[in-house]
């Protein structure tokens, strides 16, 4: 069965200032429904007929092709600038990326998790109470607003939670025994 069409069109295309970000220009009658879905894809916006995509994994453009093929699906045409089709199509390598054992799908897995918990961090559902050195990497204890306390291993695209705690006591004590010499309040700058 076919999904009937939606009055909305969206243009997807590259960012022009930033070079891996992804702008959706909205348009048609219905354009809040398409609005909703990219929002729930991590699309921002900026304004009620334009949004943004920009990640700590600078993955923006294989993430749009993502939200493209849902938005098709939802009987909303979509478009695809030459730019960006081409930056989807771009063959890519991580240097120096420290899983290297991973698959590109396991790699862009690992960042898209950090990207929630980066996205936490910046919307306030997560806030980091201190931070550590841990050999090189940077370790830090935050907790979330429902009061569940999470360990953190390592920045940017490559951040996990490699622990959780049922109180921000909890969490904050075991950080400290691990890292009280270099701990440090308050997020890594």
């Amino acid at each position: 069965m076919t999904t009937p069409a939606i009055d909305a069109h969206v243009r997807l295309d590259t960012h022009p200032a930033h070079s891996s970000a992804v702008t959706a220009t909205l348009a048609g009658t219905r354009h809040r429904t398409a609005h909703a879905l990219l929002a729930a894809r991590g699309f921002e916006a900026v304004d009620e007929h334009t949004l943004v995509l920009a990640r700590i994994d600078h993955e923006e453009s294989y993430w749009a092709e993502n939200a493209a093929q849902a938005l098709t699906v939802e009987g909303i045409t979509t478009e695809i600038t030459p730019r960006l089709r081409e930056a989807i199509d771009e063959e890519w390598t991580w240097a120096n990326y420290p899983m290297h054992w991973c698959t590109r799908e396991e790699i862009r897995e690992v960042s898209n998790e950090a990207q929630k918990i980066y996205d936490d961090i910046r919307h306030g559902r997560l806030v980091v109470h201190a931070h550590a050195d841990d050999s090189g990497t940077t370790v830090a204890v935050g907790t979330y607003r429902d009061g569940k306390g999470v360990y953190l291993h390592g920045e940017n695209h490559l951040r996990q939670i490699t622990d959780s705690f049922d109180s921000p006591a909890q969490a904050l004590a075991a950080f400290e025994r691990l890292h009280g010499e270099t701990m440090r309040p308050a997020p890594h700058p």
